[in-house]
């Protein structure tokens, strides 16, 4: 699957006129959806986390914390930029400049983080982004994603319509699924 221009243009443009025209790091509802994605992840310590479409590293900065080695991407060279700035204190973070394809790849991964990025795919890409990227987690491994339940002309799907497409991928067991004001969360282990 290619990524457009129109797509990259988009985002670069975003990043370009607001360092964080989503407000990942100062919204009162993308702190507590931060704080629900930390607290389903529990106390446990991962070994090597992936997030894809990791915008300006907020979240990413958090991974850190419970993960030995995480490494982030996104399609923007200035939220990469951004994020990069971020962590620079943290060694363990690694963060690329690349867009979210089925054909990206970080092997043996055991925490596959998938935050605010599949309703830019339509049902049938998502489908083969979201196979590809966790063919990467090794067997046992997390699967989470939490998206936005609301609506945006930037929006191919919904977010329940995002989850519901990872509930028809087999190999995965679902152990967790909460809906919040605003967001749905949902975890899954690697069978």
């Amino acid at each position: 699957m290619n990524v457009d221009a129109t797509s990259l243009n988009f985002f670069e443009n975003m990043y370009r006129h607001n360092d964080d025209p989503w407000q990942f790091a100062s919204s009162a509802y993308e702190l507590g959806r931060y704080d629900a994605i930390m607290d389903a992840l529990g106390r446990r310590q991962y070994r090597m986390a992936f997030e894809p479409g990791c915008s300006i590293g907020v979240l990413t900065e958090r991974l850190a914390m419970q993960c030995d080695c995480v490494v982030a991407s996104d399609l923007s060279p200035t939220a990469v930029r951004i994020a990069k700035e971020r962590c620079s204190h943290l060694a363990h973070v690694r963060i690329l400049c690349a867009p979210v394809t089925e054909d990206l790849r970080v092997d043996d991964i055991d925490l596959l983080v998938l935050s605010e990025i599949g309703y830019y795919f339509d049902r049938e890409q998502w489908r083969i982004v979201a196979q590809g990227l966790i063919e990467n987690v090794s067997t046992s491994g997390t699967i989470l994603a939490s998206h936005w339940l609301g609506h945006s002309d930037d929006h191919l799907q919904s977010g329940d319509s995002v989850h519901e497409m990872l509930l028809t991928i087999d190999g995965l067991a679902l152990d967790q699924s909460e809906r919040h004001p605003g967001f749905r969360l949902d975890r899954w282990r690697k069978l």
